[in-house]
C-alpha cells in the first residue's frame, strides 16, 4: 500500500492505545524481527473481530512481545480469555510486563511450550470441552499445515482460524522452487490446502504482510 495512502487510513480509524504504540516502537528498537509485531492497523481488525464474532476464549500461537494478544483481550468481554502460547521464555518476561501494565492483562493466560505439542495435548485432552472462538496462528511458518490440522478441531462451528504472514513479502508468488526457502514453501502448501478444504471459507486480506480469515463452516 502507497505509504501516504496508509497513513490517511490510520488517521481515519480507532488510534492505537499509548501501551501499545510502545510496544511497537520497542519491538522494533531492541528485538531482532520488530515487523514480527502486529502494529495498528492489523491490531485494530483483531481487536474488531474478537467484537464481531463475540469471541470469549482465544488461542494465540505466537506470542512475540505481546500486542495483539492485547489487541484480542481488549476485544473480549470482562470474562473472555486469551491463551497465548510462545516457545520463546526470553521474551515471556518481556510480554508479561506489558500485560501487566495494561487494564486488559487479567485476561491473558501465557503459555511457554511448542504450540504443536500445546495442541496435542488440547486434542488428547479429554477435560477439554470448550472450543476455542478464534485461534491467531503466527509461531513457526515451516508448520503452519500441521498448526492448522490440530486447530481446527478446537474450533467451535461458526469460529475463526487467523493465519498471519500468508503473503509473505510476496514470496507465494515465486515459481522458481530452487529459490524458495522452507517458509515459503510451506506457506504456498498451507494456502493451497485452506483453499481446497470444503470445511471452512476462507479470505485473504492482502493488509501488511496477509491474513487470512478462516470461517468454520
Amino acid at each position: 500500500m502507497d505509504q501516504t495512502l496508509l497513513d490517511y487510513t490510520l488517521s481515519h480509524m480507532d488510534e492505537e492505545p499509548a501501551l501499545l504504540r510502545q510496544i511497537n516502537r520497542d519491538s522494533h528498537l531492541h528485538t531482532v524481527n520488530g515487523r514480527m509485531c502486529s502494529g495498528h492497523l492489523q491490531g485494530r481488525l483483531l481487536k474488531m473481530l474478537t467484537r464481531i464474532t463475540k469471541a470469549r476464549r482465544i488461542l494465540e500461537l505466537g506470542t512475540y512481545t505481546g500486542y495483539s494478544a492485547l489487541c484480542f483481550a481488549e476485544g473480549l468481554p470482562d470474562d473472555g480469555q486469551v491463551i497465548t502460547v510462545d516457545h520463546n521464555d526470553e521474551l515471556r518476561d518481556v510480554a508479561a510486563a506489558y500485560f501487566q501494565r495494561s487494564p486488559f492483562g487479567s485476561k491473558i493466560r501465557q503459555v511457554t511450550d511448542d504450540a504443536i505439542l500445546f495442541l496435542e495435548q488440547l486434542n488428547l485432552n479429554p477435560s477439554f470441552t470448550e472450543s476455542f472462538d478464534i485461534i491467531f496462528i503466527d509461531a513457526d511458518k515451516r508448520e503452519y499445515r500441521r498448526y492448522y490440522d490440530l486447530s481446527l478441531p478446537l474450533l467451535r462451528q461458526g469460529g475463526l482460524i487467523l493465519a498471519d504472514n500468508v503473503l509473505w513479502d510476496g514470496h507465494v508468488i515465486e515459481t522458481n522452487v530452487k529459490r524458495q526457502d522452507k517458509q515459503t514453501l510451506e506457506l504456498q502448501a498451507f494456502n493451497d490446502m485452506v483453499k481446497e478444504d470444503d470445511r471452512v471459507e476462507v479470505v485473504i486480506l492482502p493488509e501488511r504482510d496477509g491474513l487470512s480469515l478462516i470461517l468454520k463452516r
